[in-house]
């Protein structure tokens, strides 16, 4: 998405927004960067310096997304990208066909490009987000949804960065799946670094999904 996969996005709020909405997006944008190409040893870094977000004040308060989160980076601060860019490439790219797909498509209907794209679509160009050229990897991405939400938490547009359109994106189009693809990564054999990031994704998706049940 044009506003939302350019490399200088910084998350920002308005004054009057929320802490929490702030680290929301942050993660969002997290899952999206793990999710759309092996981190480098630079963010890898970054992830293990963080080990303080346990257990400091800016824990989450949830024990789950607590442990998930310094999996992460026990697991950051013992690997390295090669490795990291090793199971990306097995695991997310492979030859002929990936072992784990990481397209929401397929996961509601078992092929790609079907029938949840297209509404997927339509419903980007009513939030008035375009796709752009660089990008080859399809809008029902993880990594693509992931920065959609994270635009709507941060977007500085209130007229759809809101959470009415939060959870109707959210539900519509990633709730449904995302707890099969998290299961796809984390029981497949060959994961190991990655398995982190899908119990993260995980935690952080149910909480998530509690959080919209509670807006009207």
């Amino acid at each position: 998405m044009e506003k939302q996969l350019e490399d200088d996005f910084k998350t920002s709020v308005s004054a009057d927004g929320l802490e929490e909405d702030v680290a929301r997006a942050d993660l969002y944008g997290l899952l999206a960067s793990l999710f759309y190409i092996a981190p480098d040893d630079d963010l890898l870094h970054r992830i293990a310096a963080s080990a303080a977000y346990g257990s400091g004040a800016g824990a989450p308060a949830e024990a789950a997304m607590t442990q998930a989160w310094d999996e992460l980076v026990r697991v950051a601060s013992e690997s390295n990208a090669q490795e990291w860019a090793d199971e990306y490439q097995d695991l997310f790219i492979g030859i002929g066909k990936p072992e784990i797909f990481l397209y929401g498509s397929f996961y509601q209907t078992g092929f790609l490009n079907e029938k949840p794209l297209v509404r997927l679509r339509d419903a980007l160009n009513e939030l008035g987000l375009e796709s752009v050229e660089e990008v080859t990897e399809s809008e029902d991405h993880i990594a693509a949804l992931c920065e959609v939400m994270r635009y709507l938490i941060a977007g500085d547009d209130l007229s759809v960065a809101n959470l009415t359109q939060q959870k109707k994106f959210f539900n519509e189009h990633m709730r449904s799946w995302l707890p099969d693809l998290c299961a796809a990564i984390e029981d497949h054999p060959n994961t190991q670094h990655y398995k982190a990031v899908a119990g993260l994704a995980r935690a952080f998706f149910e909480v998530e999904g509690y959080a919209m049940d509670m807006v009207e």
